[in-house]
C-alpha cells in the first residue's frame, strides 16, 4: 500500500507564505510525476502545478510567480512554496503522484487527504 500525508497547511494573512509537504510512503519501487491540487469551498478540484521525476516543472497560471514546486526524490517528498497569498487562494490542498510499487508493475495514482490553506485578515 501507498500513503500520501499532506502537512503545513493554516491560516495567513493575505500577502504571507506557507510551505505544504506530502510525503510518500509504503510499498514504493519509483514515484513518477508529482502534483498539487486544490478545491476551494463550493467548486471543483483543479490541477495547481506539477512537478516530473526529473524536475521539470509546470503551473496553472494563477499561482505563476507566487508558487514554487520542488521534490527531494531520495526521501519521497514534495513540497509547495506558496509566496503572497491572497483569499483566492483558500481552499484544500492535495498531493497526488504516480507511483510504482514494484519493477514489474505499472504505476497507479495515488492521493493524499488534504491540507486546508485558509487566506484571510
Amino acid at each position: 500500500q501507498v500513503q500520501l500525508v499532506e502537512s503545513g497547511g493554516g491560516l495567513v494573512q493575505p500577502g504571507g507564505s506557507l510551505t505544504l509537504s506530502c510525503a510518500a510512503s509504503g510499498s514504493i519501487f519509483r514515484i513518477y510525476t508529482m502534483g498539487w491540487y486544490r478545491q476551494p469551498p463550493g467548486k471543483q478540484r483543479e490541477w495547481v502545478a506539477g512537478i516530473t521525476r526529473d524536475g521539470s516543472t509546470s503551473y496553472v497560471d494563477s499561482v505563476k510567480g507566487r508558487f514554487t514546486i520542488s521534490r527531494d526524490n531520495a526521501m519521497n517528498l514534495m513540497y509547495l512554496q506558496m509566496n503572497s497569498l491572497k483569499p483566492e487562494d483558500t481552499a484544500v490542498y492535495f498531493c497526488k503522484a504516480g507511483v510504482q510499487r514494484h519493477d514489474f508493475e505499472a504505476q497507479n495514482d495515488y492521493w493524499g487527504q488534504g491540507t486546508q490553506v485558509t487566506v484571510s485578515s
